[in-house]
């Protein structure tokens, strides 16, 4: 399959009234609606999702940092990685990484965030085969100078952190050298993050994706229209989002051409459950693992489970067209 990072075409300055309260530990901001947009452009119908079988045990998690530049925007990046030895619920930093090669995750924080805020939910994944990689940008995290505008320049910060990342898969002496997969990759982000990851699959599409996990997100400012090769989509929404409202993170779902699925909870907000454990994390993450092991492994029995993991407990109610 042609990989390639499509040039960023985002021209529009928009989004600024939905995401000011983006961060989960910010004030409740005013909702907004996503205004009509034109319907997306044709799309290839046929996940490119590649056979095989997902890791059945739990690896233990390795931590370390990468301090990335992209033309004088620092961009340092947290890895969370699959790392040998016995697996344990806090990550080991430094640890070695296992031996096998692992898909990779490259994930985006919310406003006024930063990737350790999502660490029990990214932890969960690189425990489960996973490499994720998690940029901190540098106007919309915590330390940032809150330039909610910046977002329209985080694809193009994804891309370039994605590209420095599978670097060190043939970078001599690296504990990741030989560990990545570059032919299974995927896309995950919440709130700002979200429009982030819509932004990868739309006006600034990178080709080396296949597949999405939005959490409260919306295509607001990055473009609408789902281009390149089908890649799965996830969606996840809470119903009482104070910030991103429901119906436009739905208005984003629905135009997705490709298989998708969206697990909305009714009593969700605008995503605080992702930041400490519980029953909803839980059935989050539980889904949100299954679907990457389909959608990057390949692993049909995942697939089977993904189901079965979003309405356990009815917590979650699940669209499912995967």
């Amino acid at each position: 399959m042609s990989r390639r990072v499509t040039p960023a075409l985002l021209a529009s300055a928009v989004l600024l009234a939905g995401l000011a309260g983006c961060s989960t530990d910010a004030p409740p901001a005013e909702s907004w609606q996503a205004p009509p947009e034109p319907p997306p452009a044709a799309a290839t119908p046929t996940p490119q999702v590649p056979a095989g079988t997902a890791p059945k045990q739990a690896f233990a998690v390795g931590v370390r940092q990468l301090k990335l530049d992209r033309d004088g925007r620092a961009l340092p990046v947290t890895l969370w990685y699959p790392a040998a030895g016995e697996a344990g619920g806090t990550a080991k930093r430094s640890a070695s990484a296992a031996s096998g090669r692992f898909p990779v995750v490259m994930f985006s924080h919310g406003l006024g965030g930063r990737p350790d805020d999502y660490a029990t939910l990214l932890t969960r994944w690189a425990a489960a085969g996973f490499v994720v990689a998690a940029p901190t940008f540098p106007h919309t995290s915590r330390d940032g100078d809150g330039n909610v505008l910046d977002v329209l320049n985080q694809p193009a910060d994804v891309s370039y952190a994605l590209t420095q990342v599978l670097a060190l898969n043939a970078k001599a002496g690296d504990q990741l050298r030989g560990r990545l997969d570059a032919e299974r990759v995927a896309a995950a982000g919440h709130s700002a993050g979200g429009v982030t990851t819509i932004g990868l699959f739309t006006a600034s599409r990178d080709e080396r994706l296949d597949a999405g996990v939005v959490f409260a997100g919306t295509a607001l400012g990055v473009g609408t229209a789902f281009a390149g090769a089908s890649a799965p989509q996830l969606f996840v929404h809470g119903e009482l989002d104070e910030v991103v409202d429901y119906a436009a993170g739905k208005a984003a779902y629905d135009k997705v051409p490709w298989p998708k699925a969206m697990l909305s909870l009714p009593k969700g907000d605008h995503g605080r459950a992702l930041l400490s454990d519980g029953a909803t994390l839980r059935v989050v993450s539980d889904t949100s693992v299954e679907f990457l092991r389909w959608s990057l492994y390949g692993d049909a029995a995942a697939k089977k489970r993904i189901h079965t993991d979003a309405t356990r407990g009815d917590i979650a109610t699940f669209d499912d067209h995967l």
